[in-house]
């Protein structure tokens, strides 16, 4: 279910990108475009509140910050289930 979500975000961020590129034009484009931009911006206010949580991860720290910043919520859930195992 987790992966589905985070395909869902990635979906936001290809079609946020599309349109800053030209490939969408009309309203799709300026709602694909501030859509991306609130997912991130939400993401980046998530980012101080999970930073212990971050800090488990298995892997590089700067990899476990992107993830954050692209997933949130979805890639620091499973860390918080892992820790409290």
């Amino acid at each position: 279910m987790i992966a589905i979500l985070k395909l869902g975000c990635l979906v936001v961020y290809a079609l946020g990108a599309a349109g800053a590129l030209g490939w969408l034009h009309g309203p799709l484009a300026n709602a694909a475009e501030i859509g991306a931009v609130l997912f991130l911006a939400i993401h980046v206010i998530e980012l101080p509140f999970f930073l212990r949580v971050l800090r488990t991860y298995r892997g590089a720290f700067a990899s476990s910050v992107a993830q954050a910043l692209l997933f949130g919520v979805l890639h620091s859930l499973p860390l918080m289930r892992a820790a409290r195992a």
